[in-house]
């Protein structure tokens, strides 16, 4: 996509969410403040009958439902569970809270990090422990407790990753190294300053990887939907850790093009509302949209490939038979 075409995408107007969320319980990570927070706010507004904040603390989660509470004169909605997307052990036991719950019918999972300067968690460079490993974690081990909801309610529930239209400015160069996920590791400077769009292009990648697995592997009648979304550049506090230039590049475009909060949350909603034409698919202005050239090339598949299988090797080490969910 040139310069042009994404601004002009950039400033389309986002519709307001109108499908009814009726009777669903929802989960959204990374839902205190930001683009999740007013997701989890307009499921709220559209009647979700439980929609559980899964956040990092507690007392932020508290003030968000307060918050949407206050908003939308809804009570005894949103409940608020702990989860540290960056901490694999505090994943699964969330996960296990999952499995007590009676339906699940969206997991919006959000939760993200930016940063241009080295942070390691569980083993790897933030971003990619929180944004990939984490985030897959996360969904595979709720796949299984979403195809259960779909044989009470008859209806098929719906997995939405926020991912972004960076994805397309990514160079990726890790890919040209013996193997990528260890290539992750490095504390190098050209990496880093990429780290953000390559994991949201792994993000793309792995969710077409995974969508095309789904529909191969056992679980094959029993259907989730599973996309992800690009809400767009949005005022949010995702770029509170970002150093030097790029923080005051970042500030720049968003006090010209940036959409509110509000209307970047609405993106997701769209997402969580979407049929079984969006999986395996990215979403952006609340369409199936093409991912970048790079995804729908003859490159793209083999990095594709081994990104996925990388990806299942590692998380087959963090919980043995947990790609069995897929």
């Amino acid at each position: 996509m040139s310069s042009i075409a994404a601004i002009r995408a950039q400033l389309q107007p986002i519709p307001l969410p109108t499908a009814s969320f009726a009777g669903q319980t929802i989960i959204v990570t990374g839902s205190n403040t930001g683009l999740g927070l007013e997701a989890a706010r307009h499921f709220v507004r559209l009647n979700a009958e439980r929609v559980i904040l899964a956040v990092r603390s507690i007392d932020k989660g508290e003030d968000a439902k307060a918050s949407i509470e206050a908003s939308t004169s809804r009570r005894n909605v949103v409940e608020v569970r702990q989860i540290d997307m960056s901490n694999y052990d505090s994943i699964k036991v969330f996960a296990s809270f999952c499995q007590s719950l009676d339906r699940l019918d969206v997991v919006v999972a959000n939760a993200g990090v930016l940063r241009n300067t080295y942070e390691e968690a569980g083993g790897t460079e933030i971003s990619i422990a929180v944004n990939v490993i984490g985030t897959f974690l996360l969904a595979l081990n709720l796949f299984p407790i979403l195809r259960r909801s779909r044989q009470t309610t008859g209806q098929t529930s719906k997995l939405v990753i926020t991912s972004s239209v960076v994805h397309e400015n990514a160079k990726f160069q890790e890919q040209h190294e013996s193997r990528i996920f260890d290539a992750f590791k490095k504390n190098k400077k050209s990496y880093l300053a990429d780290r953000y769009n390559t994991s949201k292009l792994l993000e793309v990648l792995l969710v077409r990887s995974i969508a095309e697995a789904m529909e191969k592997g056992p679980h094959a009648a029993e259907p989730v939907i599973l996309n992800n979304v690009n809400p767009g550049l949005c005022h949010s506090e995702l770029d509170r850790d970002i150093k030097g230039l790029t923080g005051h590049f970042l500030m720049v475009a968003k006090a010209l093009i940036a959409r509110t909060t509000e209307v970047g949350g609405r993106t997701l909603v769209h997402s969580a509302a979407a049929g079984s034409e969006s999986h395996g698919q990215y979403m952006s202005e609340c369409k199936v949209k093409q991912p970048s050239k790079f995804v729908r090339s003859k490159e793209g598949a083999l990095a594709q490939k081994r990104v996925h299988k990388e990806l299942m090797d590692i998380l087959e080490a963090i919980q043995p038979g947990i790609t069995k969910n897929i």
